[in-house]
């Protein structure tokens, strides 16, 4: 099916389903995927299809591109709500992270102060200190969880890389509350085999973990937009109304994205 790839390193604005009117800030290069997950419904196509050619943006650049846009839309009385690092795969994959987020911290205090800083993330390199260090910078930092089954993440979300849940997860818990669960839901199948979390061998033990988290809140949605095959399924606004209704009674602050 058809896939997407964003320009770098300004992309947008967009309007986001969670983020309003978001200028998106893509860190990878304009012409490929770079991603340590490959994630079956990537709207940017699978890792092997999409290699590029092309290097990552620096520091300099980004900082030089994101100003020129935003001082051409304050200047043009536009608005925005947000200011998001997404793009062709994982943001902080760049090695310049932090001091591209500390860049753009500035350049959104002159010219869009109420605008959010935001981040769409994997949390695979939460590891890294330089990476704690920008997501405590960031208004909004969004982390992947979309099951605590082991199976599950090997057959959905694919790490290329070293990936321990139980390590990942109590750097999640390291951040006290401050950031968002992002958890995509699905039905269907891909390469034979199910790909739904919409159960509740899935949900419980997954808002378990949410509610050991303790964020500021949890976005949880579906597909949205084409996916790298077929097979994959939307799941469905009730389906999802009953999963948020179970970390309601848990206290938790949650929104649908059906």
């Amino acid at each position: 099916m058809s896939t997407i790839l964003f320009d770098s390193p300004i992309f947008g604005p967009v309007k986001s389903r969670r983020l309003g009117r978001s200028l998106g800030v893509n860190l990878l290069p304009a012409d490929g995927k770079i991603c340590s997950f490959d994630c079956v419904y990537c709207e940017c196509g699978l890792n092997a299809e999409r290699r590029p050619k092309l290097r990552m943006p620096t520091r300099e650049e980004v900082a030089e591109a994101l100003e020129k846009r935003l001082k051409a839309m304050h200047a043009a009385g536009q608005e925005i709500d947000a200011v998001t690092y997404a793009g062709n795969g994982e943001p902080t994959s760049h090695p310049e992270f932090l001091g591209i987020v500390m860049d753009t911290c500035a350049l959104r205090d002159k010219y869009f102060a109420q605008a959010k800083v935001c981040l769409l993330t994997n949390a695979t390199h939460l590891d890294r200190e330089d990476v704690r260090k920008a997501l405590g910078l960031i208004d909004r930092p969004c982390l992947k969880l979309d099951a605590v089954d082991c199976d599950y993440i090997e057959r959905v979300n694919r790490p290329n890389a070293r990936y321990d849940l139980n390590e990942v997860t109590d750097w999640m818990k390291s951040f006290k509350g401050k950031c968002i669960i992002q958890t995509m839901f699905m039905k269907g199948t891909f390469e034979g085999k199910s790909v739904d979390n919409t159960t509740d061998a899935f949900v419980l033990p997954w808002a378990d973990m949410v509610e050991a988290i303790h964020p500021e809140g949890v976005d949880i949605y579906t597909l949205a937009r084409d996916t790298p095959r077929s097979g994959l399924q939307k799941a469905s606004a009730q389906e999802l109304e009953r999963i948020a209704a179970i970390l309601r009674e848990r206290g938790i602050d949650v929104h649908c994205y059906p």
